[in-house]
């Protein structure tokens, strides 16, 4: 997010892209085959592109991830992405450079099941991030988040229901990871991550209900009690999904943070996957 709150990116470099239609169709064999680099910018002049990629546009090292025309390189210190996407529906080029600083790395690695299936491992909760696109505007400071989901099953399959949001707080950032598990067990957790680089789990906040989004999607978050959680900017409103700005109370601390609910039941019919495939093109072949 910037400084100013005005604007935001997300960006996610899937190999096996779990919310495309294709690998579904695929039936998942080869994720390799999946590979995406979605990009959402929000603000104004805001664009969205992920299109689903070949085995032939992937690339990796020990440094460097690339997919097709875009990369992420980590030289030891910083996390660099250049982008050149093409958005869609406005068949617009989002190109550029993304620079993130973490403040401190974790060895933190946390399983979502007992079965560790699904993986979840945030490399830098806390970072100063430099955005710089070919869109008037959008070239910004501020600050940011970098982490990792592993799984070897489709999220739909173990999960009905998540929720997960990631909140600023004085000398560092608390994140919240709470979860519906198909075997009738629940996941919660919360994690406050120092800028020193210490890591505490720690008692969250009760789990409080907030507003649906525009889809109805069902949302909540964690919140002092006795105080609500809102949205301020709404970031991605999907049938399935919603990523917003909220701001919520923790522990006397009012912040503003980013926040996801994502209900797995949607996503899991028959009905999604043709929607999603007007905003997820395929690409098959790629030649460098």
């Amino acid at each position: 997010m910037s400084e100013d709150g005005s604007r935001a990116i997300s960006i996610i470099a899937f190999i096996g892209s779990v919310f495309s239609p294709w690998y579904r169709w695929s039936g998942r064999k080869d994720p390799a085959n999946h590979c995406c680099i979605n990009v959402a910018t929000y603000g104004r002049g805001g664009r969205w592109t992920m299109t689903d990629r070949g085995r032939s546009a992937l690339k990796l090292s020990d440094e460097t991830m690339t997919v097709g025309p875009s990369s992420l390189h980590w030289d030891g210190e910083k996390l660099v992405i250049d982008l050149n996407e093409i958005s869609t529906p406005h068949a617009q080029r989002l190109a550029g450079k993304v620079t993130i600083r973490p403040k401190t790395l974790t060895s933190v690695e946390l399983p979502l099941t007992d079965d560790g299936r699904h993986v979840w491992r945030p490399f830098a909760p806390s970072s100063d991030i430099e955005v710089d696109l070919n869109r008037p505007g959008w070239r910004w400071n501020g600050h940011g988040y970098f982490d990792s989901n592993f799984g070897t099953a489709a999220l739909e399959d173990d999960f009905s229901y998540w929720t997960w949001g990631r909140y600023p707080v004085p000398g560092g950032s608390v994140t919240f990871y709470d979860a519906d598990r198909r075997d009738g067990s629940e996941l919660s957790v919360a994690v406050r991550f120092g800028d020193d680089g210490s890591v505490e789990e720690i008692p969250g906040p009760p789990r409080t209900r907030m507003a649906r989004s525009r889809w109805l999607v069902r949302r909540e978050t964690r919140a002092d009690p006795g105080t609500t959680p809102r949205e301020v900017k709404m970031m991605l409103d999907a049938p399935f999904y919603s990523r917003s700005a909220v701001k919520t109370m923790i522990d006397g601390h009012e912040t503003i943070g980013v926040h996801e609910a994502l209900d797995l039941n949607r996503f899991g019919t028959k009905l999604i996957k043709p929607m999603l495939a007007v905003k997820v093109p395929r690409r098959a072949r790629w030649q460098f």
